[in-house]
């Protein structure tokens, strides 16, 4: 039984071999050396024992890249980062990059795209390709893709070697062969799901390789780049390609962009989910993309409605789940619990009820399955992209839907998470309460708490949603209004106040129900919905007058004449406070007696008894300086300052601003600074230092910016352009006005357009535009007389006939306008003006700008 030997010589030719090109056979022949192993059995006889192995399907290695699709797009970047690392010219060595990210996000036709950029460029001879399936129940097994890529570089079957050892041997001297004839090839692995499944291919030196794959892959010692979904201009542009090609005619998307910009975001910009979509509008050409819209607006439905009968994302995501560990699958469905968009470490710790090192490791293990992602910057935060947020979501439902026992799990784990936040938040809100207060030690100061509230923001907004109705929205509306007030996030505070009331009520909470009331009328204010908030804020007082509680009214008292003040009803708000006031006082209160003289100031102000409401101003200063109140120390020295300029005693209050300024430096209120360095520009702008003036504005709008504060923007960018208009700066004084009337627009301000008609009007006259200044003019006249400021309508026709006087206008003209100026200030009460106008109709000044 013994086979026929050889020699292990062979016969030369007498000719040199020549190095085989690519897509020819060559090696030795291993055929029949299939042998596990061999051993002699008695004497002198040699037996065999073959076995013959099953391996997994052997995938398809090509010899050339397939098109890309029509519709893709938006990878420019990625393209060229990834050619950066395959250049010939910046090495010898192997060139090894792997692109990672979750499922659908279009790994595989970047690296197709990447391949056919290189070929393009030359530097490479062919493309070879081997799709690993890492993520099918059996994964190709390196031996199996050596296998391929051996037939692929013209190895015949009956040559290449049985073992792994053996066939990475082979494979790495054909691609030897083929660098030392100057070609140079690049491997495509894609969809690897380990380390080991790729290591084998990897040549020693001249060729290329590109790993695509769900996970992170750093034991390959490869560049790594993570592969995020499409920007939503590109994610649009793939939907109406995608659809184009299918029909040319196809308009869809340019006729409705509103609906496809929504309908990229629902599918969260993730190209497969794109393509389902454009698939299924493609299926029905009739349906306009807002219905499409409709149908995945439902996060409970969203990926029911990704699945052309082809393609199906649920199923894709199911199939993530089956490479994780029971650890990792029960941590990514509780994280379906989590109603925000991003989640701490200490908050996945409460959800798990684990301490935060156990939990911690687990969460890195769904950042290398691209089921999570971490926050680049602050590393105890995580994320899910929105689909797989709303399929974790789907998990959660379906576990808790299996019986009592994993409810009762899942409902401890949301108890917990619901604890957590709540805790915080309510220990975070004791640095913005009044000084005196006790503060909780779960914070170190007002710094820590605020980052603490900025970072979780729309995790607790989240949070006041998803569990309106119950005590947690209670807890979380009480606890956020500080600081969304600090933050100006006022639609944020009319929300969450909103749902706070609403649970009082659902849940009988009589004692909480009069806050809630008062909470949301003071949102209400922020948001200058005046006649709302005075009915919420009577309700509350009606509440509180029931509960005896002195310090609780006072404080309706207070809320009531803001909103008053907001009518224009200075007279009943003045009574207010002053009611407010005498609470404050009757129970000893000095918080309550500085804050309701302060209010109390400015409803004097309102009402032109400007000393008083100096003197009101200064009471409030005092007060404050006896509780150590910093912040409120410093808005009363602004609104001191006020009240100075209004009696035309500039200088002091230039030095109130700068004190208010100073001390608001002090608090980190961005806000409040920039309003101070208004007020301190005002005021540097009366005593003629314009450039002075200018400066601080300037401050102002940047600082203004910065706090997202568009109307306020408005307001200084509107002031810049008064004092380049005061340095004969006109050009770029019509620029900031007209920036400012811009932003106006925005907020539906027509008092404040009205302002900046009449600054334009003041800025064409000094480039002397005549015709320009008479029109704006006459729009700031028009629009201030039907806001009934008449003060400033006085103003306004006073610039007006200046304006007409200069333009050469008909005397006749001019006179009346100084006149409707007199009796406009006549009816605003300020008989001084009223007069001056009067004088100049009867005695114009000279023409001039």
């Amino acid at each position: 039984m013994g086979a026929k030997k050889t020699s292990g010589k062979r016969k030369s030719s007498g000719k040199k071999d020549k190095r085989p090109r690519l897509g020819q056979r060559t090696g030795s022949s291993f055929a029949g050396a299939s042998f596990e192993r061999s051993q002699v059995l008695g004497s002198g006889t040699q037996t065999t024992k073959i076995n013959v192995q099953a391996y997994a399907a052997v995938p398809t290695a090509l010899n050339s890249l397939p098109g890309l699709p029509q519709e893709f797009t938006g990878r420019d970047d990625e393209i060229a980062k990834i050619l950066s690392i395959l250049d010939p010219g910046i090495g010898s060595g192997a060139a090894v990059g792997s692109v990672a990210g979750l499922p659908g996000v279009g790994k595989t036709t970047l690296a197709h795209a990447v391949g056919h950029a290189a070929l393009d460029k030359g530097w490479f001879t062919a493309v070879q390709m081997v799709n690993l399936r890492g993520y099918d129940p059996t994964p190709v097994p390196p031996e199996d893709a050596l296998e391929a890529l051996l037939r692929a570089l013209g190895v015949a079957a009956e040559h290449i070697p049985p073992t792994l050892d053996e066939r990475e041997g082979l494979y790495r001297s054909q691609l030897d062969a083929l660098a030392r004839e100057e070609q140079r090839v690049l491997i495509l692995a894609d969809n690897a799901s380990t380390s080991d499944q790729v290591r084998p291919l990897l040549p020693a030196r001249h060729h290329a390789v590109l790993v695509t794959s769900r996970h992170t892959l750093p034991g390959l010692g490869a560049r790594l780049f993570n592969l995020h979904p499409l920007q939503p201009d590109a994610a649009v542009d793939l939907l109406h390609q995608r659809l184009e090609v299918a029909d040319p005619d196809d308009r869809r998307v340019e006729d409705e962009p509103a609906a496809a910009e929504e309908l990229a975001a629902l599918c969260g910009y993730l190209p497969l989910a794109l393509q389902i979509a454009a698939a299924l509008l493609a299926d029905d050409p009739d349906q306009p993309l807002s219905e499409r819209v409709r149908m995945l607006t439902d996060a409970g439905t969203r990926l029911g409605g990704l699945d052309d009968g082809e393609r199906n994302l649920r199923a894709v995501f199911d199939e993530c789940l089956t490479r994780l560990s029971h650890q990792e699958a029960d941590l990514y469905r509780l994280l379906g619990l989590h109603p925000g968009p991003d989640i701490s470490t200490p908050a996945v710790a409460a959800l798990t009820g684990q301490p935060a090192d156990k939990i911690t490791p687990v969460l890195r293990q769904l950042v290398r399955a691209r089921l999570l992602a971490q926050n680049s910057e602050a590393r105890d935060r995580w994320s899910m992209h929105d689909l797989l947020r709303v399929h974790a979501q789907e998990l959660a439902r379906i576990a808790m839907d299996r019986g009592r026992v994993p409810r009762r799990r899942y409902e401890q784990a949301r108890t917990r998470l619901t604890d957590h936040y709540v805790r915080h938040a309510e220990a975070a809100d004791t640095h913005f309460r009044l000084p005196g207060e006790a503060v909780s030690t779960l914070f170190s100061g007002r710094e820590q708490a605020l980052a603490w509230f900025d970072a979780e923001r729309e995790n607790l907004l989240a949070a006041t949603q998803t569990y309106a109705g119950t005590q947690t929205a209670v807890d979380l509306g009480f606890s956020l209004g500080r600081y969304l007030e600090w933050r100006r996030r006022h639609q944020d505070m009319v929300t969450v106040s909103a749902h706070a009331l609403e649970a009082c009520q659902a849940l009988g909470d009589a004692l909480n129900l009069a806050g809630a009331w008062s909470n949301l009328g003071s949102a209400l204010v922020k948001l200058k919905r005046y006649t709302e908030a005075h009915d919420a804020h009577q309700t509350a007082l009606d509440l509180f007058k029931q509960t005896s509680d002195t310090h609780s009214e006072a404080t309706a008292w207070n809320g009531l004449g803001i909103a008053l003040s907001g009518l224009k009803r200075y007279t009943d708000a003045h009574d207010a406070y002053q009611t407010a006031l005498n609470l404050s006082k009757q129970i000893g209160d000095t918080n309550g007696q500085a804050r309701d003289w302060s209010n109390l100031g400015t409803a004097l102000q309102e009402l032109k008894r400007h000393a008083e409401a100096r003197e009101a101003y200064q009471t409030a200063l005092d007060l404050f300086k006896q509780v150590e109140d910093t912040h409120r120390q410093a808005i009363a020295w602004s609104n001191l300052g006020t009240a100075l300029q209004k009696l035309k005693c500039h200088t002091e209050a230039r030095e109130a601003y700068q004190t208010a300024l100073d001390l608001f430096k002090q608090t980190s209120d961005t806000h409040s600074q920039a309003r101070a360095w208004k007020g301190l520009g005002s005021a540097l702008q009366e005593l003629k230092r314009h450039t002075e003036a200018r400066e601080a504005y300037q401050t102002a709008l940047d600082l203004f910016k910065q706090t997202s504060d568009t109307h306020s923007e408005a307001t200084a960018w509107n002031d810049l352009g008064t004092a380049l208009a005061g340095l004969d700066l006109y050009t770029d004084a019509r620029d900031a006005h007209q920036t400012a009337l811009d932003l106006f627009k925005q907020t539906d301000d027509t008092h404040g357009q009205a302002i900046v008609w009449n600054n334009l009007g003041t800025d064409h006259r000094g480039l002397k535009r005549y015709a320009e200044a008479i029109a704006a003019g006459e729009k700031a006249v028009a629009m201030l007389a039907h806001e009934d400021d008449w003060a400033l309508t006085g103003e306004a026709w006073a610039e007006f006939a200046t304006t007409l006087n200069a333009s050469g206008a008909d005397p006749s003209r001019v006179r009346a306008a100084w006149e409707q100026s007199a009796a406009a200030y006549t009816r605003a009460g300020d008989d001084e003006a009223a007069a001056a106008s009067r004088a100049n109709a009867e005695f114009p000044p000279d023409a001039g700008p």
